[in-house]
């Protein structure tokens, strides 16, 4: 783009200075300019970018975005427009040559099931031999190649250039999770959805959203944008599910299990093998466990015959599909013990989500069997639901251990002494701070009638500790586990 293009893009208040005669990239953080570099200073929640100008010029920025009135040097190109925040997007899209405009973009937002749903459509696309790509908390595959994902919703000018990287690669279709952070801080403005979806809102990210209404209008946001060519697609049976579509312009599609949506749907069969569904005629068979994963299921379905695909391959696709990484994922391996328990990992880091988790393998496990949860609460994070989660691993587990997920910066102790604050019969409950002790220990002492839940932190394969994040996988600690605890001097009591 031309500096006049900008210009006229931007719709300043004032301009100033010297324009140059070509333009870098766009930047937002001062420490990735370059010479030539184009900077816009954003308001953020723990920083705001008009502090670092100077540091940006001082990087080599020619032009810097504004909402201030500023005094630079003459050699500085300055743009003031009213609100950065919301000219990022649309800015960083159209610098990237519009990428999104090119691609099919379908949104998934709710507290959870996003990346599950997620993961689920991507890959009924590919195997429609639809070339599809997705951004989301696990990771970003372009097409089918993969790469580490920081955010859910990563910053508008990482998310331009990525659907740009799409575009090159061929891609029609573009899956990602919208977080209510994203909404809330405007990072997809200017992006156009085909199909928004809306999973569930539980309690979660209070920390953030100063209520539950500030967090379900975060949520809603996506929906308002929508236009009345696009999807929407709600589940009925949540609190916040016909009103998380009251006001949107797009076609509503609302799903339900209790007779209540526009597509209602039924539960035929569900075991520790998978379930089968009956969504409005058509059968569908999932190697998923669960109830709360028979939303995720049969919502990917409907985003997929939105967007016109049959119905029948769909679900014929949907029996392959085992959904996403360290969402109740069992952990198996080479050279496990018939005598071994079974081991389960998941995400589950908010009440509902370990409720779901925790009730589902209750519901799984016969009479002989216990099930024993692992879990803790990260630091930094929202206070309010550590005695919850408490409450609900007591009311389905029949031993807890309570260990460290990711601390941050808070003292793992007293996260702990915070979650043993919900517990009402603390015999059954158990505390290790250290998460691999506290996983070895769970898996070292169980025997073959035992079911063991490590909760938290999934897919995650680290753990952060003021600021550094050292691996840790959840999975590869039980896996080994697994493998030695035949010949650990702990185990030989109940072998």
């Amino acid at each position: 783009m031309t500096i006049q293009e900008i210009i006229d893009f931007c719709n300043p208040i004032a301009v100033h200075g010297h324009k140059p005669e070509s333009i870098g990239k766009l930047c937002q953080d001062s420490r990735d300019v370059k010479i030539g570099d184009l900077f816009i200073a954003v308001k953020g929640l723990k920083s705001d970018g008009h502090n670092f100008i100077s540091e940006a010029i001082k990087q080599g920025a020619s032009v810097i975005i504004t909402e201030k009135h500023i005094q630079v040097s003459s050699r500085i190109f300055v743009i003031v427009v009213s609100n950065t925040r919301q000219l990022l997007g649309p800015l960083a899209q159209i610098m990237a040559g519009s990428p999104a405009e090119k691609l099919t973009i379908i949104g998934i937002t709710g507290t959870n099931g996003k990346t599950t749903v997620a993961t689920l459509i991507w890959q009924i696309l590919n195997a429609l031999n639809t070339n599809a790509s997705m951004l989301g908390t696990v990771e970003k595959r372009i097409n089918r190649d993969i790469f580490n994902s920081r955010l859910t919703t990563a910053d508008p000018i990482e998310l331009a250039n990525d659907m740009k990287q799409m575009v090159d690669a061929g891609s029609k279709y573009l899956v990602m999770e919208v977080s209510s952070h994203a909404l809330d801080q405007r990072r997809v403005k200017g992006i156009p959805f085909s199909v928004a979806v809306f999973t569930n809102l539980t309690h979660d990210h209070l920390d953030y959203h100063s209520s539950m209404n500030e967090y379900a209008s975060a949520k809603k946001r996506l929906f308002n944008s929508l236009n009345n060519s696009s999807w929407a697609i709600t589940n009925a049976d949540d609190a916040r599910g016909e009103w998380m579509v009251n006001s949107t312009p797009a076609k509503v599609i609302s799903v339900s299990f209790k007779n209540e949506g526009l597509i209602n749907a039924e539960i035929i069969k569900s075991d520790a093998s998978g379930f089968t569904l009956s969504v409005d005629g058509t059968k569908i068979h999932s190697p998923l466990v669960g109830d709360f994963n028979a939303y995720n299921v049969m919502q990917a379905l409907l985003v997929c015959t939105a967007l016109g695909h049959d119905a029948k391959k769909v679900s014929h696709i949907l029996k392959e599909c085992k959904g996403a990484p360290g969402r109740m994922e069992r952990v198996t391996g080479a050279g496990l013990s018939d005598t071994a328990p079974v081991v389960f990992v998941d995400y589950a880091h908010t009440p509902n989500a370990l409720e779901n988790v925790a009730s589902t393998l209750q519901k799984l496990k016969n009479k002989d069997q216990k099930l024993i949860i692992v879990f803790g609460c990260g630091g930094d994070r929202d206070k309010t639901k550590r005695p919850v989660m408490a409450e609900i691993a007591e009311r389905f587990g029949d031993k807890v251990i309570v260990t460290s997920d990711n601390p941050r910066t808070e003292d793992p102790d007293a996260i702990i002494g915070d979650i043993m604050e919900g517990f009402n019969t603390p015999e059954i409950v158990q505390t290790i701070t250290h998460r691999n002790e506290a996983i070895n220990e769970a898996i070292y002492k169980a025997d073959k009638n035992s079911i063991i839940l490590i909760a938290g932190k999934g897919h995650e394969t680290y753990q952060e500790i003021n600021g550094v994040r050292t691996y840790f996988d959840d999975r590869e600690i039980a896996r080994i586990a697994l493998a030695e605890r035949n010949g650990h001097p702990e185990t030989q009591e109940v072998v």
